[in-house]
């Protein structure tokens, strides 16, 4: 269907330490942006909860009515589409939003190219295959306990279990300790007392979900690059294993496809960290990558081009004006800044 003059596409792109949403009109202006916790059902307590306040905020000041479309990205199926519909209902607004995975829009966030290959490395990590900005291949992406190897949560829970094992004998030594163990008993705490860090980091699992290890990498991408050979360890193998990732995805499949571009999203992958240095390094010099733009503006162009017919020339044009913005648009609003 043709979309209709004024109206207005939200896109949502929902990780597990931030959901952030955008509304933007036809043309690709982007009129409202909002920001909330993380929106992972998997390591997030109240991922829905979230959701709405970053649709509230970005949607303050908006004729709701005018919402011709939606597109969520986020971890998970049948889960996720439940969270997003629910959120959209309370947020009332017209029709339901499509759910598609949270590393589809970050590659359409940062090219309107149909075809491509993604790999995200932030709370959690994930690759894929991008053909007609569909996902049809992918690799890993299950979660703390059994995947998503080289995130940050994956480093955080390495992070955790170096310093344990260095402070009980059967580990190298680390200055990894110390990070560690101000994170979990703060500055006054004791950082040789093994039963209080071990009972500290499960009461902060339990608490804030298992997204809190992630919060340890930055100090796991600091002290290598200070050369701790236990952190320096622990990256080169968080840098191998998404490599591996991305190899896996990326591999021709036979059907004359174009290659299309790599992007690299989450922020172990766009931020100055060491890991990035060191995934850029095992991808080779032969690779190309883009760095990943916003991922809500990514998700705002898939409703929008779900809204025009096929062909359309504005879909293209609406899709680099989203993506070609940066957040100096409009001052991003949190969802508990008072303005939602």
């Amino acid at each position: 269907m043709g979309a209709v003059v004024g109206a207005l596409f939200v896109g949502v792109d929902g990780g597990g330490t931030s959901t952030r949403c955008v509304v933007a009109a036809e043309s690709g202006e982007i009129l409202g942006r909002g920001r909330a916790g993380g929106a992972n059902a998997v390591s997030v307590r109240d991922p829905s909860a979230n959701l709405l306040a970053a649709l509230l905020a970005a949607l303050g000041g908006l004729d709701r009515s005018r919402v011709a479309g939606g597109v969520f990205g986020l971890a998970g199926a049948a889960q996720a589409r439940a969270l997003a519909e629910r959120a959209w209902s309370e947020a009332e607004l017209p029709g339901r939003p499509r759910v598609v995975p949270d590393m589809l829009v970050a590659f359409t966030g940062t090219t309107d190219a149909a075809d491509g290959t993604v790999l995200v490395a932030g709370t959690g990590a994930v690759g894929a295959r991008v053909r007609s900005r569909r996902i049809v291949r992918r690799a890993d992406g299950f979660g703390w306990l059994f995947g998503d190897e080289g995130s940050g949560v994956w480093l955080g829970r390495r992070a955790v279990a170096a310093a344990l094992t260095a402070l009980d004998g059967r580990g190298a030594p680390t200055a990894l300790i110390g990070p560690v163990a101000a994170a979990l008993l703060g500055e006054a705490g004791d950082p040789e007392d093994v039963p209080a860090l071990v009972a500290a980091a499960y009461d902060r699992i339990a608490e804030a979900g298992p997204a809190w290890l992630g919060t340890l990498a930055p100090a796991v991408d600091a002290a290598a690059r200070r050369g701790d050979q236990v952190a320096r360890d622990i990256v080169r193998e968080a840098a191998r294993r998404l490599g591996r990732t991305a190899r896996v995805v990326g591999e021709p499949d036979g059907t004359g496809e174009e290659r299309g571009p790599l992007v690299l999203a989450g922020s172990l992958l766009t931020e100055p960290t060491e890991l990035a240095r060191l995934v850029r390094a095992e991808l080779g010099p032969r690779t190309t990558s883009l760095p990943a733009g916003d991922g809500a503006a990514g998700a705002a162009a898939l409703a929008l081009r779900a809204a025009l017919p096929p062909g359309d020339p504005r879909a293209g044009e609406g899709h680099r004006a989203l993506i070609g913005r940066t957040f100096a648009d409009r001052p991003e609003r949190r969802a508990d800044d008072g303005r939602g």
